[in-house]
């Protein structure tokens, strides 16, 4: 297991630097272990996260000064933070309080393992009641839907759905995030899967137009948006703010079907500080904690705080929204099948 490295205090960046982060939340090229923390306070949790660095140091610093709870940042890949878990939960107990990752199917597992408190948020009934889990175990924080990016320079008539990108002439030209350590590619791959008009047939086709694996979907923006790879399977908030920045890139929403997840967050049954945790997830969830999430380019969980300016309206897609067990159930395979076509 690799040791929590020494957290830095984001209280002593000021309440000022806490806003500025807004303007600064591109993830990081890679998903290697980060961390921050607001404040050093003895009420003070701990968050294991695969959220942009930016954004999380931006909410932690928001949720301190108004609560006064500390908060320590762990951020890393899905991946990473599942082995970090996993290593930990074989050797004594979970090192965190919350947290907030990729995939519902993570959080269904460790409900089932018994790894999570049960605790439903005191605004749930203004969220979308599709991020709220039934039996209270995790929420939904955002809805991040997958989409097709492209460069406007280089592409003149983009792809308009999925199954367009098997067409030969994009062979070689296709950039996507890698499973193994992206949480939400891992879930897009079961659900391709899973929908009867794509399936592993689709998959198999667009493996042999040879797309590029990238670590995860901040390299594949990037390489969209620089043109290095013309066309982009990536997270649509990021083709927002990378086009905001002047890149040469755009969104296409896929009429086959927007694979989509919700970001959520639970806490865990380790955990010695729930009554702050509680907090922390009623927080994410609340109107500030939603109107921060727009800010952050994100669709958000609750219909009384708008959209990021250009995004559409939940209502104007076409969202693949699938059996959540069977998706949880079929995931590993999933990827296990994406390595065997895609490589």
């Amino acid at each position: 297991m690799t040791s929590l490295p020494r957290l830095v205090s984001v209280a002593a960046l000021g309440t000022v630097a806490a806003f500025a982060l807004a303007a600064c939340s591109e993830p990081a090229a890679s998903d290697s272990e980060q961390t921050g923390s607001s404040t050093g306070d003895a009420q003070t949790i701990t968050v294991y996260t695969s959220e942009p660095q930016a954004k999380i140091d931006e909410i932690a610093a928001v949720f301190t000064d108004e609560t006064g709870i500390g908060v320590e940042i762990f951020r890393a890949g899905t991946g990473d933070l599942t082995a970090r878990i996993e290593a930990e939960r074989t050797t004594g107990e979970i090192g965190a309080d919350v947290l907030l990752a990729a995939d519902a199917p993570t959080f269904e597992g460790y409900k089932s393992e018994g790894l999570l408190q049960q605790y439903t948020p005191t605004e749930s009934n203004a969220l979308n009641p599709d991020v709220v889990d039934p039996e209270g175990y995790y929420v939904g924080t955002r809805i991040i839907p997958t989409v097709i990016a492209y460069n406007t320079t280089a592409i003149e008539t983009p792809p308009t759905s999925w199954k367009e990108l098997t067409d030969p002439g994009y062979l070689g030209r296709i950039t996507l995030p890698n499973p193994n350590v992206s949480g939400a590619a891992a879930f897009n791959t079961a659900v391709w899967l899973d929908t009867s008009e794509l399936g592993e047939q689709w998959l198999a086709g667009l493996a042999a137009n040879e797309p590029v694996v990238a670590e995860s979907n901040g390299p594949v923006g990037q390489a969209v948006a620089a043109g290095t790879q013309p066309v982009g399977i990536v997270v649509d908030y990021l083709v927002r703010e990378l086009a905001a920045k002047g890149s040469p890139i755009a969104v296409s929403y896929p009429t086959d079907g927007v694979p989509y997840i919700t970001q959520p967050a639970g806490i865990f049954t380790d955990s010695d500080r729930t009554e702050a945790a509680q907090k922390f997830v009623d927080f994410l969830v609340s109107r500030k904690g939603q109107e921060i999430a727009v800010s952050q380019q994100y669709l958000p969980v609750r219909d009384d705080v708008g959209t990021p300016a250009g995004a559409p309206a939940l209502s104007e897609l076409t969202l693949l929204t699938p059996d959540l067990q069977t998706i949880t159930d079929t995931q590993d395979e999933a990827v296990r099948k994406f390595d065997d076509l895609v490589g």
